[in-house]
């Protein structure tokens, strides 16, 4: 298989994880990276071992030697660099949210449909071993039966203090909706995925814990956890939601609900779905992502390890341990990038990653969350 060259777009906390996951697929060289100035570039550059740096992205995309770009910069970035890229003939990856709202999203749908190139976007947990299990189970084999209820969490503790503090949390920077744009769009993209059904209304309620946090007056990058005195911060009021409870309606009927809180204290990163279906329910939870729940009325309970050995035919070629030998975070982002790649390669036949229309159908809820909160009543997705 000849290499494919590809260049990023940001070294924050996603850049490297993509860069990892690519180099692990064997067949892709992340031959530049590209941030805000050239001393950045060149620094992050050397110290990922990356041949070019550039401090301008578009010097990035006019390097033909670029075949595919991964955009990896802030979010109110996302839609102007995406559109770059489509324009540059290149194949894209971006980081969610695809775009601020769903009339910028709904564009870059039509660019890339227009330009013809590959586009995809990082909802990584569809690619997790016992997440494949759990579509197979629902979708393919009938294990689930009709979905009959959803329920569901994302539970964060990174800005659980006042003190806490991230360029997400100022609107102009991450969107007018922070934690269902930012989490909350990974488990509805998640739910509808596993089990096929399309979220059509939500009855929202989102809440600013914080009304005022503690701003640095130093940078500090995502999740560094650096210790700041007083006199180094500043009163900031915060407009954005810290915690939501939605309820979903499906377009089979089903009704479900979600909960998403980024000051959960001791949960670090809890991505957890039930599905109640007519012959069994299962949950899965991201922070233990090597198990399957799956219950029963009549029967006890089981939990499925993953082990390539039980999986499916469709969900074993994501696992690529055996039993007993855990897969984790880093293995969602290479699956989906050699889903990806080996399309662009000829290898694989496609249809088996998100894509820009999945990061629109996202921001599509997230546009209906807002607004129902906002009404106090239920809301049509427009999609």
């Amino acid at each position: 298989m000849s290499r494919i060259k590809a260049g990023i777009i940001g070294t924050g906390f996603i850049g490297p994880a993509h860069i990892e996951a690519l180099r692990r697929l064997g067949f892709v060289e992340v031959a530049a990276v590209s941030e805000r100035d050239q001393a950045l570039a060149d620094r992050k550059a050397a110290e990922l071992s990356i041949p070019k740096g550039y401090g301008d992205y578009k010097q990035l995309l006019a390097d033909p030697e670029i075949q595919v770009v991964h955009n990896c910069t802030p979010n109110h970035l996302h839609f102007g660099v995406n559109c770059d890229i489509i324009a540059a003939g290149k194949h894209v990856i971006s980081e969610k949210p695809l775009a601020m709202n769903s009339t910028e999203s709904r564009e870059l749908v039509n660019r890339v449909e227009k330009a013809g190139v590959i586009n995809a976007i990082n909802f990584n947990y569809r690619y997790m071993p016992l997440v494949q299990q759990a579509r197979a189970m629902c979708q393919n084999h009938d294990d689930v039966g009709r979905v009959l209820a959803v329920q569901g969490s994302y539970l964060q503790d990174w800005l659980f203090k006042e003190t806490d503090w991230n360029w997400r949390l100022v609107p102009e920077l991450s969107g007018d909706s922070r934690a269902i744009a930012d989490v909350g769009s990974h488990w509805c993209d998640l739910i509808q995925y596993v089990t096929g059904l399309k979220i059509t209304r939500v009855m929202a309620d989102l809440v600013t814990l914080h009304p005022t946090r503690k701003r640095p007056k130093v940078e500090v990058e995502t999740y560094a956890g650096k210790v700041l005195k007083p006199e180094e911060m500043e009163d900031v009021a915060i407009g954005t939601e810290d915690y939501a409870s939605v309820l979903l309606e499906f377009d089979s009927g089903a009704h479900g609900v979600l909960t998403v809180n980024q000051c959960a204290a001791g949960r670090k990163n809890r991505l957890f779905y039930e599905i109640n279906g007519s012959k069994c329910g299962l949950s899965w939870d991201q922070e233990k992502p090597n198990e399957l729940w799956i219950g029963h009325r009549d029967r006890p309970n089981e939990v499925m390890m993953k082990d390539p050995s039980l999986l499916y035919p469709e969900a074993r070629e994501y696992a690529h341990y055996p039993g007993g030998h855990n897969e984790a975070y880093p293995d969602g982002p290479k699956n989906l990038f050699r889903n990806v790649y080996g399309f662009i390669a000829g290898t694989r036949k496609g249809g088996d990653f998100a894509t820009f229309l999945d990061g629109h159908n996202e921001i599509a809820i997230c546009d209906a969350v807002l607004k129902s909160s906002r009404a106090k009543q239920w809301v049509d997705v427009e999609y």
